[in-house]
């Protein structure tokens, strides 16, 4: 008997019938039961029609952007796997407050970064001190020295990033704007932002909510957070797929996943075009 033929006149045993009910419960409750499938271009019910579409030159490929996060522990650095809609950063209790350091990460000159592990005295001109004084805090990414810049202490309920793709669902039910779906922009939200009446940035200004709380990355951009509470957790595209945060943990996120790529519909192509 070859290893794809089933004996059907066999008596299954009572534990495949109870692997097979686990299966059957298992298929009712799937994501792919809960999700109404806005990126497919088709359905099972005209499946044979689009793929000829596709195959005949009819299908319009298109790229859409992911959100690429590195979390760096003490001893390792972990690349989470590409979200495709978004990233929702926040304490495990949603009764607990999130805190977090968030800022910009710029590419520090490595040579200016050897100089100043071998010999700062090196470093003591007035050029370079004006350079120093500059620096915030110097923190490394896959072996790569950065700039932490613009940063801010925040107490909120957590962090949203999205995608393109992702700013319809949570992203605008929080607050924040529908992008288009070609941009390769990412968006960030803070939820519930606690700001002190006298809390400053680090220039000394008043920290207003219009001014912090949402924001876009571009290409080329890095969001960085470190983590300042015990506890913390990443919620990768819903709830099915975490990583655990503790305190001390470092992030950083861009749009330098490696894309989607994905087939629509002339219709569908013809009507971004015309901004629908």
């Amino acid at each position: 008997m070859s290893p794809v033929e089933i004996p059907m006149n066999a008596r299954p045993s009572p534990f495949v019938c109870f692997i097979w009910f686990l299966r059957f419960l298992n298929f009712f409750t799937s994501p792919e039961l809960s999700s109404h499938g806005a990126l497919c271009m088709f359905s099972a019910l005209d499946m044979e029609e689009g793929l000829e579409k596709i195959l005949y030159g009819e299908g319009h490929l298109r790229t859409r952007t992911r959100i690429r996060c590195k979390v760096k522990s003490t001893f390792s650095e972990t690349r989470l796997v590409p979200a495709l809609n978004d990233l929702l950063i926040a304490n495990p209790s949603p009764a607990a407050v999130s805190r977090f350091r968030m800022g910009w990460l710029q590419a520090l000159d490595q040579g200016v970064e050897e100089d100043m592990e071998s010999d700062p005295y090196k470093l003591d001109t007035p050029t370079n001190k004006n350079f120093l004084n500059h620096l915030g805090t110097v923190t490394r990414f896959g072996g790569i020295p950065f700039d932490n810049t613009n940063s801010l202490n925040v107490w909120s309920s957590g962090l949203w990033i999205s995608s393109a793709i992702g700013s319809t669902a949570a992203m605008a039910a929080a607050g924040g704007k529908v992008q288009d779906p070609d941009s390769t922009e990412l968006q960030y939200l803070i939820r519930e932002h606690m700001i002190e009446p006298n809390q400053t940035n680090d220039d000394g200004l008043p920290i207003r909510h219009e001014d912090v709380d949402t924001g876009m990355i571009a290409t080329g951009q890095k969001l960085h957070l470190r983590w300042s509470s015990q506890r913390g957790r990443i919620f990768v595209d819903g709830s099915h797929l975490t990583h655990n945060l503790e305190l001390g943990d470092e992030l950083l996120i861009d749009n330098l996943a490696p894309p989607l790529k994905m087939y629509i519909s002339g219709e569908r192509a013809r009507a971004l075009r015309m901004g629908v």
